[in-house]
C-alpha cells in the first residue's frame, strides 16, 4: 500500500496554483527589496521582547496623529516665481520670426473703431463702479483693435469716378458708365416703363437686393431686382401715398388713400390697420420695430409691428404732414412744415426735441446721412441747405438751385441726390462722414418724367428713381458701402437664417422710450440729477449720511462675530450718530431762535411753549 511521502528537509511543500499566481500587496512602509529566500514573508522586520513575545516594529516614517500638525521649524517665505520670458516662435523650418508678437495696430485706424470717448473724466463714484467702467472700457479698447485688425480682411474697396485732366463728370452719360463697367454691373442699369399706373414711390430692402414700387393709381409690386424676379404684384384699386419694407422683405407697409394696410411678400393683405388714415408717409425704424406714420390730419403715428400696437400719436401742430425723414444714428422722425420750419420727434416726449428754422418758405424735402451728423434741406425758396446736427444745428452750405429740389437722398457713403423735376443732381464729399461739397455736381441725368421717389441702394452703387413714367436704376460708383455685415444684413441669407435673425433681432428689440437726440447719453451718468438728490437727502435727513466712513465691527472670539450681532453693532453705532446729529440740529435751531429774538423783549410766561 502506497503512502504520501511525508515533507522533509529535501522536500519542498507544495503550493497552490492560484496562491503562486497572485502577488502580495506591498504596504507603503515597506520598500522594494531584492526577493527574500523561499519560505520568508515580506513585511516589516520583527522585534523580540524579553519575554519572548514578537511584535511588529514601528515605521519610522508615520505620524502620531496625537502630535501637532503645525511645524516647529520657522517658516522661511518663499520667492515669487520668475516668469520665463516667451521664447521667439519658430517656424516649421526651424527659423526664428524677425518679429514676434501680434503686428502693431495704427493709432487712427483703432480710434475709427472706439466707441468710448477718453477724454470725459469719470465722475467720482465708488470703487466697485469705477472698477467696472475701467472694465467695459478696456473691453472696448479690445474690441477696436480686433475691429482694427479684422478691417485688412475685407475684399472690396470703394470705387470712384474720376475724369481725366480737366474733365467734368457731370457730363460723362450713364451709357458711358454702362459699357466702361463689367457685365454684373452693367445689368444694374435698367428701366421700367410703367407710365399706366405712375408716378411711383419705390424702397429697398435693408440688405440691399428686393425692391418694392407703388404707383399712384393702384399699381404695388415686390421683385429681386438683382435676378429680375417677381415676388408679388397686385392692384389694390386705390391711390398709393407711399410704400416701405418692414424688419424683413417678407412683409410689406402701404399707404393707401383711406388706411395703412400690410401685405406679405405673396401678395395677401394681411393687416388693415384703421387707426393710421390718410396718410401720407411712411418710416421704418427696424432697431425698435416701429413705423412711423406721417398724416394729412397732422398726427405722428409711431406702431410697434412687433405686437400690434399704438405705441404713441403725437399732434403736430402744423397742418398736413407730407415731408418726413428718420435719422438712422439715433432713430429721431424729422418733419418738414409750411412755414419753413423742421421739428425733431421722439415717441417719448409729446413735444418735439428741437426746431430748426431752416427757409423762408416751406420745406419740400428733408434727408439725413447715415452717421447723423449732417441734415439736408430743400425748401420753396430754391435754396439747398446742409445743416450740422452735432448739437449746433447750424447751416454749413447753402446753394440756389434754378427750380428746387423736391426729394434727397444720402448715400452709404455721404454723398447727396436731389430730384428737380426730371433732373438728378448728385453731389459728392471728401468720403464717409464728411459734408458734401455743393460747389460742383458728381453726376448728372435726366429721367423721362418728372422725380416723385428717391433711395440709394444698400450695399449697390445705384439709385432707385420713381418717377411718373416708371422706375429707373442708375450707376453711381463709389455711392455705397462695399463690406456688408452678415449677421446685420446678409443679402445672399437663406430663409432659414432670415427666421434665425429675426428671432435675435426681437430678443434685442430697442424700446420706445430710449429714442433721445445723444444716444450716448444712455450710458452716462446723470451727475446733476445725483448732485440734487444727495442735497435733498441731506436736507430730510438733516445730516449727511454719506460724509463719514460706515462703521464696521471688528471680529471677536467665542461666537460673538455672529451674523446677528455684527448688525446689532452696527445698528447700535447708527442710532448714537444719529441721536448726535439731532442734538447737534435742535443746538443750532435754538441758537438761531435767540439770535432772532429783539433785545429789549421781556421775558414771558409763555415762552416755556416756544421750541
Amino acid at each position: 500500500m502506497e503512502t504520501a511521502p511525508r515533507p522533509g528537509r529535501n522536500v519542498p511543500p507544495k503550493k497552490d496554483k492560484l496562491q503562486a499566481k497572485r502577488k502580495k500587496p506591498r504596504r507603503y512602509w515597506e520598500e522594494e527589496t531584492a526577493p527574500t529566500s523561499a519560505g520568508a514573508s515580506p513585511g516589516p522586520p520583527l522585534k523580540k521582547k524579553r519575554n519572548g513575545e514578537v511584535r511588529l516594529q514601528k515605521p519610522k516614517n508615520t505620524r502620531s496623529s496625537k502630535k501637532s500638525r503645525i511645524s516647529k521649524k520657522p517658516q522661511v517665505p518663499k520667492k515669487p516665481r520668475e516668469r520665463k520670458k516667451p521664447e521667439p516662435q519658430r517656424s516649421l523650418s526651424g527659423a526664428q520670426d524677425p518679429f514676434p508678437g501680434p503686428a502693431p495696430v495704427p493709432v487712427e485706424v483703432a480710434r475709427k473703431f472706439c466707441r468710448i470717448d477718453k477724454s470725459i473724466k469719470l465722475p467720482r463714484s465708488k470703487s466697485k463702479t469705477r472698477s467696472k467702467l475701467e472694465v467695459a472700457e478696456a473691453e472696448e479698447e479690445e474690441t477696436s483693435v480686433k475691429a482694427a485688425r479684422s478691417e485688412l480682411l475685407l475684399a472690396e474697396e470703394p470705387g470712384f469716378l474720376e475724369g481725366e485732366d480737366g474733365e467734368d463728370t457731370a457730363k460723362i452719360r450713364q451709357a458711358d458708365i454702362v459699357e466702361a463697367v463689367d457685365i454684373a454691373s452693367a445689368a444694374k442699369h435698367f428701366d421700367l416703363n410703367l407710365r399706366q399706373f405712375g408716378p411711383y414711390r419705390l424702397n429697398y430692402s435693408r440688405t440691399g437686393r428686393h425692391l418694392a414700387l407703388g404707383g399712384r393709381r393702384g399699381h404695388v409690386a415686390a421683385l429681386d431686382w438683382v435676378t429680375k424676379k417677381l415676388m408679388c404684384e397686385i392692384n389694390v384699386m386705390e391711390a398709393v401715398q407711399d410704400i416701405r419694407f418692414l424688419h424683413s422683405e417678407v412683409l410689406l407697409a402701404v399707404a393707401q388713400n383711406r388706411w395703412l394696410h400690410i401685405y406679405d411678400n405673396q401678395g395677401i393683405e394681411l393687416h388693415c390697420v384703421r387707426r393710421c388714415d390718410r396718410v401720407t408717409r411712411l418710416e421704418f425704424l427696424p432697431y425698435h420695430f416701429l413705423l412711423a406714420t406721417a398724416s394729412e390730419t397732422g398726427f405722428l403715428t409711431y406702431l410697434d409691428v412687433s405686437v400690434g400696437k399704438i405705441v404713441a400719436a403725437l399732434n403736430a401742430r402744423a397742418g398736413r404732414l407730407s415731408v418726413m425723414a428718420q435719422n438712422p444714428y439715433n432713430a429721431v422722425i424729422h418733419l418738414g412744415h409750411s412755414n419753413g420750419t423742421v421739428s425733431l420727434w421722439s415717441p417719448a416726449v409729446k413735444e418735439p426735441l428741437a426746431k430748426i428754422l431752416c427757409h423762408r418758405g416751406g420745406v419740400r424735402a428733408i434727408a439725413v446721412d447715415s452717421t447723423g451728423t449732417y441734415m439736408a434741406t430743400s425748401g420753396l425758396d430754391h435754396q439747398l441747405k446742409i445743416f450740422d446736427l452735432r448739437g449746433t444745428f447750424q447751416p454749413l452750405s447753402a446753394r440756389t438751385l434754378p427750380q428746387g429740389a423736391g426729394h434727397l437722398a444720402f448715400s452709404q457713403r455721404g454723398l447727396l441726390a436731389a430730384g428737380m423735376g426730371d433732373v438728378i443732381n448728385i453731389w459728392a464729399g471728401q468720403g464717409k462722414a464728411s459734408s458734401p461739397s455743393l460747389e460742383q455736381a458728381y453726376l448728372t441725368h435726366r429721367l423721362s418724367g418728372h422725380v416723385h421717389g428717391l433711395q440709394f441702394c444698400p450695399f449697390e452703387d445705384v439709385l432707385g428713381v420713381g418717377h411718373s413714367g416708371g422706375i429707373t436704376s442708375m450707376l453711381v460708383p463709389g455711392a455705397a458701402e462695399p463690406n456688408f455685415d452678415a449677421l446685420e444684413s446678409n443679402p445672399y441669407r437663406s430663409q432659414k437664417q432670415r427666421q434665425e435673425w429675426e428671432v435675435k433681432a426681437l430678443l434685442e428689440k430697442v424700446p420706445a422710450e430710449l429714442i433721445c437726440l445723444d444716444p450716448r447719453a444712455l450710458a452716462e451718468v446723470d451727475v446733476i440729477s445725483l448732485e440734487q438728490e444727495k442735497k435733498e437727502r441731506i436736507e430730510r435727513l438733516g445730516y449727511d449720511p454719506e460724509a463719514k466712513v460706515p462703521f464696521q465691527p471688528k471680529p471677536k472670539q467665542k461666537g460673538r462675530s455672529s451674523t446677528a450681532s455684527l448688525v446689532k453693532r452696527k445698528r447700535k453705532v447708527m442710532d448714537k450718530e444719529h441721536r448726535d446729529q439731532v442734538r447737534q440740529s435742535i443746538q443750532q435751531q435754538k441758537q438761531k431762535q435767540e439770535k432772532a429774538k429783539p433785545k429789549g423783549s421781556r421775558p414771558s410766561a409763555l415762552d416755556r411753549f416756544v421750541r
